[in-house]
């Protein structure tokens, strides 16, 4: 592969963590702007982890995701009551409160001789663990792809499970979940938690694959396109957001012909989708024939 190539493969896969935690906040019937946020703290501190403190790489990954998730049972715990338009405010308005503080955090240590970690507006460079440890682009590539795979693959069992039908009644009628003995408001802490935890996964690996950071990478235009890519792919499966991703980035971005329009052609497909598919490509209409095809074939 190229370097073009395994940079545009990585980028998608990455950007899958923030459509797949979009995802999992549509399935509970609400929608979220701010998943960018939590991507930036686990890239924050995921990138800490490593530069400033030394830690192993999987143990970053660890602290980020969990510093994330975190963060997101205590904005899901302060917004538990609120209901459409107002919970996509409350999100939208931590993520900017959030990108504007990180543009005043200045907190330096000094490795081998040299001044590392964020310092406000200029960033957080220096996120060397890829160079340190001779791990090439197209290995780290495999390592974001594996981690998806295992993200994806455990999405899937809980659609199968009680804990995903219990998820989706919440999504599609909170009062008949409650009149069937679930408790709809911790289902939805539990799915704003876990839809952080994997933002903040994909914005660890972003960071060391960047190896430079900051705050206006995590804008509200990374939480629109996530919660696009859910919106275009499909709420009937985890697999939607993914097709969503390879849409816009593996398709349009590929296409160099409408380079300089991409953002329009992307907005069209948006609208368009959403009037002809209301609930993405993969709906849950879909996908019950597909599997029903599946079974008789």
């Amino acid at each position: 592969m190229s370097e073009y190539a395994i940079s545009v493969a990585s980028n998608m896969g990455m950007i899958a963590f923030v459509a797949l935690s979009a995802y999992v906040i549509l399935v509970v019937g609400e929608i979220s702007f701010g998943q960018q946020a939590y991507f930036g703290i686990g890239a924050y501190m995921s990138g800490a982890a490593t530069a400033m403190w030394g830690w192993p790489f999987g143990l970053a990954l660890a602290v980020g995701s969990l510093s994330a998730a975190a963060a997101a049972f205590a904005i899901g715990a302060l917004t538990i009551r609120l209901r459409g338009l107002y919970f996509a405010i409350s999100t939208l308005c931590f993520a900017e409160m959030l990108r504007l503080w990180l543009n005043s955090v200045h907190v330096r240590v000094e490795v081998d001789g040299e001044m590392v970690g964020p310092d406000g507006a200029e960033g957080f460079g220096d996120i060397r663990w890829i160079f340190e440890n001779d791990v090439t682009p197209l290995e780290f590539m495999f390592i974001i792809y594996g981690l998806l795979g295992a993200v994806l693959a455990f999405l899937l069992l809980v659609e199968r499970s009680r804990l995903g039908a219990a998820l989706r009644m919440v999504g599609q009628d909170p009062l008949l979940a409650r009149s069937q003995g679930i408790d709809a408001s911790a289902c939805k802490l539990l799915a704003v938690m876990f839809a952080g935890l994997i933002a903040g996964l994909g914005g660890g690996l972003y960071a060391h694959f960047a190896t430079y950071i900051e705050p206006n990478v995590f804008n509200v235009m990374l939480g629109v396109h996530g919660l696009a890519y859910g919106l275009i792919g499909g709420l009937g499966t985890a697999l939607g957001p993914i097709i969503g991703v390879v849409l816009d980035i593996g398709f349009l971005e590929g296409i160099r012909a409408i380079q300089g329009y991409r953002m329009i052609v992307f907005g069209g497909l948006v609208a368009i989708l959403l009037i002809v598919m209301p609930r993405g490509i993969l709906d849950e209409t879909r996908v019950y024939r597909i599997k029903r095809w599946m079974r008789r074939t």
